[in-house]
């Protein structure tokens, strides 16, 4: 009987050369199958959250928590994080975009290297809290996460907010009209922010903000041109993030200002990471 003879080395190389041919070929399709797939377990999450934020208006006769207010001590109660610990039982894999789950520092305050770079966008806040370099009084444990709270979407005393708005142009409750144009929590770089349609965007995906724009706290290329949030309506969908100067973040919103098409932007006004998105 004739044995069989093994491969030959061309035939063996030719072998590694198909698997690698397929490899290249099917590797990109695969990473687009698991982006979609986290695009869709953020917004799994971000309809949980439109629970929690619907019953926490319920058990507190229809409003929302008072916010940070631009004062220290005592007021780390009433930011989201602490006001709905009850609701999402301090989870932080709740408070996490499935995208953006590195915080920013170590829990014993080393910072990570990731705020403020081209990798801010995927980047999470934190960890804040108890124990940690960075401390939020009330808070039950050390935290993290890449959502953040629309901060006129709060119930404040009166006088001034945090952001130098009028207490009077808060949505205080979700009971109002065109409340499915109101974003009320969403991706971001910050639990909380403040963006107005005059800010001009980050120059650079996971810009830093401060002195600059709160639009930056949101602006994140973590969706493929979208960022994931929920509505006053507490509906929740995907948001272009040119989008994002067309919503009506506090009452006194522009919702055609000069950001938007209807405010007289031109493609070469964007940064150039961010022309190649959709227009609104």
């Amino acid at each position: 009987m004739h044995k069989r003879e093994g491969f030959t080395l061309i035939e063996l190389l030719v072998v590694i050369a198909i698997i690698a041919l397929l490899m290249a070929i099917l590797m990109p399709a695969l990473q687009r199958v698991k982006k979609q797939a986290r695009t869709v377990a953020c917004l799994t999450k971000l309809k949980q959250w439109a629970l929690y934020f619907s019953m926490y208006a319920e058990d507190h006769d229809g409003y929302f928590m008072e916010g940070w207010q631009g004062r220290s001590g005592a007021d780390d109660n009433n930011r989201w994080v602490r006001a709905m610990g009850a609701y999402y039982k301090w989870d932080s894999d709740l408070t996490c975009c499935p995208e953006a789950t590195q915080p920013w520092f170590t829990e014993n305050g080393t910072p990570t290297g990731l705020r403020g770079t081209f990798r801010g966008s995927t980047s999470a806040w934190g960890y804040y809290g108890p124990g940690t370099a960075h401390q939020r009084l009330g808070w039950l444990k050390p935290m993290r996460g890449s959502y953040g709270i629309n901060g006129s979407c709060n119930n404040p005393e009166p006088e001034l907010s945090a952001s130098g708005t009028f207490e009077t142009n808060h949505w205080r409750s979700p009971n109002v009209k065109g409340a499915g144009y109101v974003p009320l929590f969403l991706g971001g770089q910050r639990y909380n922010f403040w963006p107005q349609h005059t800010d001009p965007p980050p120059e650079f995906d996971g810009q830093v903000w401060e002195g600059s724009t709160n639009m930056a706290r949101v602006c994140l290329n973590r969706h493929k041109g979208f960022v994931n949030g929920i509505f006053l309506d507490f509906s929740a969908r995907k948001i272009g993030l040119k989008e994002l100067w067309k919503l009506k973040w506090h009452r006194k919103s522009n919702t055609a200002g000069p950001w938007t098409l209807a405010g007289g932007v031109r493609p070469s006004d964007w940064p150039g990471w961010l022309r190649p998105f959709k227009d609104y």
